[in-house]
């Protein structure tokens, strides 16, 4: 059915007040319908986070508060970096993190000052923040997104779903590719060595390990290795100093709280009968390197790599 338009938006008064579209009209009219539809679908963003649970977004997020460290390393490596309004405490990498507004712990989230920034999404870490505290923040109206990257290749689709969700899908698409290759280096180059039997420390009063769920277990398996506590039920489990003399790995590798050598790791040197400590084979990698699953942990991966290959390079022949 042909439509009608008024003469005066076409400019000429001596038409008719009403008169039939010319066909020509029609189809563009039709077809600026379609790309406005097309816009419309294109806005609406839904996705499935790593609950489970499905986030619906009217439109990409101007908005965003992160609720853990790696998660806005994770913002900023996808290009949504500035749509950040706020962070908890230390989120200091990239730099420009260190200027965002703090809104508590990771574990004691602030919730006034969340509902202050007027968020229009919250991407949560679901193992880390207070349960409570996320489901005070849904009630409240607030679309939150759960991330829970365990393996080394859910920090190459977190990049790119924090991509759609922040608007820089391209270069959320652009980080994950480089993730991915990189990823694929490493395996091409260490996968397929000789395994080597390792004990990662996190802490040392109590001894604190990763179990095999956890992202780390997966970057000593990508370099050639096997987590002696890989099939305790715990993410992160306490262990004791007898466990580990019993398990006897080849190699420790400890992260601790910062970004210097912890002196416990040399603590091992009292058992000599320890392999790892007999063949020197203790390592630190930075914890910002392995602790935080972001892009980075690629870097520490690399350093873990190359220890676990040294450490194979003593055996005796």
């Amino acid at each position: 059915m042909l439509g009608t338009i008024s003469a005066p938006t076409i400019g000429a008064s001596s038409q008719p007040r009403n008169y039939p579209m010319p066909k020509h009209f029609s189809s563009r009219f039709a077809l600026l319908a379609l790309f406005a539809s097309s816009a419309c679908l294109a806005a609406n963003i839904e996705l499935i986070d790593d609950s489970g649970a499905t986030v619906r977004l009217p439109a990409p997020a101007r908005r965003i508060v992160s609720l853990a460290p790696n998660i806005t390393e994770l913002m900023f490596a996808a290009g949504g970096g500035s749509g950040l309004v706020g962070s908890v405490e230390f989120s200091d990498y990239p730099a420009a993190a260190r200027q965002l507004p703090h809104i508590g712990s990771y574990a004691r989230l602030d919730m006034e000052t969340i509902v202050a920034l007027k968020p229009d999404l919250i991407i949560a870490w679901q193992s880390g923040n207070p349960g409570a505290q996320i489901e005070q923040l849904r009630r409240l109206g607030l679309p939150v997104f759960l991330a829970e990257p365990k393996r080394i290749g859910d920090v190459a689709r977190n990049l790119e779903q924090f991509g759609i969700l922040s608007g820089s899908e391209a270069a959320g698409r652009a980080a994950a590719t480089e993730f991915r290759s990189r990823v694929a280096r490493l395996a091409g180059s260490y996968s397929g060595r000789p395994t080597v039997r390792v004990f990662y420390q996190i802490w040392d009063q109590p001894p604190i390990t990763i179990n095999g769920q956890q992202m780390i277990s997966d970057v000593l398996h990508l370099c050639g290795g096997e987590n002696i506590f890989a099939s305790l039920p715990t993410l992160a489990p306490t262990v004791s100093v007898e466990a580990v003399l019993a398990a006897d790995p080849e190699a420790i590798v400890a992260s601790g709280a910062d970004a210097s050598r912890p002196a416990w790791l040399d603590a091992w040197k009292h058992w000599p009968r320890l392999t790892a400590a007999a063949r020197d084979n203790l390592y630190y990698v930075d914890p910002d390197l392995m602790q935080r699953q972001t892009p980075r942990v690629l870097d520490g991966a690399a350093q873990v790599c190359a220890h676990l290959e040294s450490a194979r390079n003593k055996r005796p022949r």
